[in-house]
């Protein structure tokens, strides 16, 4: 089973939306795919057509009132579950505050389940706040979703101290997978700039024992497209809403990438950046 938490303190980078149309395409390929999330907010329990408060029981009871994961989770699709979030998540923080060991709570829960997964990605909150260590601690990989913008790149030293906290103290199996850039514009000459400056925060920062030190950045990048932002609204994965946009391309892509197959031959130089910007 390949835990994976989806992670940046920053909003707005395409987090969510990575989370949910990355489970599934990779459930789509035939790989059972649970989702887990973590955010107050709900959106990936949103997204994947669930009401919070009104579809049954949620993460917060899960982790504050030992509620097993299977009476949480929800079959929304072929090979595709969630345990859906709830705005009471806000609130436990302070409710586990005097908790013994309350950063393994989910891992323990993942661990208790029955039922075998082959992906189980966690949706965090944009903060690291007790929800995410609980993410960091269930899980084996950190995916960084990441704008290719300067200001985005402010805050990953941070990120990444965290996580290797969190490797040194609690989970040693802990590893950064990885950035996969989000609201991508190709051909612009800033979004190169950015890949490149990535490219050399790495590798100065590249070391054997780092849980970043076999981190790469995914070939395939998730471009800007309407159609993922529409496909929330509609409580649909791209491949529901759109499945011939380029938004569904991408995600494919990135999925096969996760497999460790190559991406798609749009990132391999078949297509170039201007037609990459303008396609459907």
């Amino acid at each position: 089973m390949r835990r994976i938490a989806v992670l940046n303190q920053k909003g707005g980078v395409g987090k969510t939306t990575t989370t949910v149309n990355l489970a599934a395409a990779l459930a789509m390929a035939g790989f059972k795919t649970q989702v887990l999330d973590l955010d107050p907010q709900a959106h990936a329990t949103l997204h994947l057509g669930l009401l919070p408060g009104r579809s049954g029981p949620s993460l917060y009871e899960v982790l504050t009132d030992g509620l097993p994961l299977a009476k949480v989770r929800r079959m929304v699709g072929e090979n595709l579950w969630i345990c859906g979030s709830h705005i009471d998540l806000a609130g436990a923080e302070l409710e586990l505050l005097g908790t013994v060991g309350r950063e393994v709570i989910l891992r323990d829960q993942i661990n208790a389940d029955s039922e075998e997964f082959d992906f189980v990605l966690m949706d965090c909150p944009p903060s690291l706040s007790v929800l995410t260590l609980n993410a960091l601690c269930a899980a084996t990989e950190v995916l960084i979703p990441l704008q290719a913008h300067f200001l985005a790149l402010h805050g990953l030293s941070k990120l990444l101290e965290t996580v290797n906290l969190v490797s040194k103290r609690v989970n040693r199996e802990l590893k950064v997978g990885g950035i996969v850039l989000c609201l991508y514009d190709a051909g612009t000459r800033h979004g190169s700039e950015v890949i490149e400056d990535l490219q050399s925060f790495f590798d100065s920062r590249r070391k054997a024992d780092a849980p970043w030190g076999d981190a790469r950045l995914f070939q395939t990048r998730i471009r800007r497209n309407i159609r993922l932002a529409e496909c929330p609204s509609f409580g649909q994965s791209i491949f529901q809403y759109a499945p011939t946009s380029r938004g569904a391309e991408d995600y494919s892509s990135l999925a096969a990438e996760i497999q460790g197959l190559p991406a798609a031959s749009i990132w391999q130089g078949d297509e170039s950046p201007a037609d990459a910007a303008s396609a459907a």
